[in-house]
């Protein structure tokens, strides 16, 4: 077997990508594995290396080193080849993914990362004309994802800070307009008018601190979505704060929560789609989950339930 990790030193606040490079030969040195270091050199190279070496149809082990971004591109380098599994190597600002899990720290040991556990997840698949891209965490529409997909453009500005790039793009955002118009159907029901976001849910957390769909589970073949009805400037962040912290439930009337394995959205012009933090801009996607499609290991001895996943398996509701 040979582990491959792929490394986007723009990923984070610093490239630490000589770090990075000395612990794996260090680590896989000393155990004699066989390993291979390869660093991007721009967007979409991460999905490259990782097609390209998933083609080979060798067993295969994949490290995506970086953020949430990473991550995505090296899934959807893997996502058709069975012989290869993905793990994440976070190094990023948000690294959300592994927050399934109750020890997301733990993926930075990378000796417990070699003594791993395997697990298949299911995928989001968003189809938009021809283009079809995979998430395995979020897919979002709305103001989320606008603000979300911004924020690279804000920290590119001397002196501004990750948390001053996420105030920056939600204030411009506001001010450019809270919702607009979309079309949205699912579970044979279709909801036609504005829509402050549409958020759709594999994992459960995502922005750095939003948890939206606490009980969502990775491999149970569904996709939780949530719909946010039109807000005022009054109500962004009462609603949001609900929102943020998986209280969609003390809204009904504003925040809609269905369970689905498909759904299409269309809006009057191109608007931004999140993919784990990668944007894909449309008119109209289809959005459906794959299940199980996604090998994914991580340290031996973590768990990935939700609280409310691990009651019912306990007898407890």
């Amino acid at each position: 077997m040979k582990h491959l990790f792929i490394v986007n030193p723009a990923a984070g606040k610093c490239d630490r990508t000589v770090q990075l490079k000395s612990l794996v030969e260090s680590v896989l040195g000393s155990r004699g594995l066989e390993y291979e270091i390869h660093v991007s050199k721009g967007p979409g190279d991460c999905e490259a290396l990782a097609r390209q070496a998933a083609e080979t149809g060798e067993d295969l082990r994949l490290y995506a080193c970086g953020g949430d971004g990473t991550l995505n591109e090296v899934l959807n380098g893997a996502a058709d080849c069975d012989n290869a599994a993905v793990t994440h190597y976070p190094s990023g600002s948000g690294n959300d993914f592994v927050k399934l899990f109750d020890q997301p720290e733990a993926f930075r040991d990378l000796e417990r990362l070699l003594d791993c556990q395997e697990a298949r997840f299911d995928l989001i698949r968003c189809q938009s004309g021809d283009t079809v891209r995979y998430a395995g965490n979020v897919c979002s529409m709305g103001l989320d994802a606008r603000i979300g997909t911004q924020i690279v453009r804000f920290r590119r500005l001397p002196l501004v800070t990750g948390k001053g790039a996420y105030i920056l793009s939600t204030a411009n955002n506001l001010l450019q307009g809270i919702h607009r118009p979309y079309q949205v159907e699912l579970n044979g029901q279709r909801f036609q008018g504005d829509q402050t976001l549409i958020c759709v849910c594999n994992g459960r957390c995502y922005g750095g601190s939003f948890t939206p769909c606490p009980d969502a589970e990775p491999d149970d073949g569904l996709l939780d979505v949530l719909l946010v009805k039109p807000v005022n400037l009054l109500q962004v962040a009462m609603v949001i704060g609900k929102y943020q912290k998986g209280q969609y439930a003390q809204y009904p009337d504003l925040i809609r929560h269905f369970r689905t394995d498909k759904l299409k959205i269309a809006c009057a012009r191109d608007s931004v789609v999140n993919l784990d933090g990668e944007a894909l801009f449309s008119q109209e996607i289809e959005v459906s989950v794959v299940p199980r499609r996604f090998r994914f290991f991580y340290p031996a001895g973590l768990h990935y339930r939700s609280k409310e996943r691990k009651q019912e398996e306990s007898g407890v509701i």
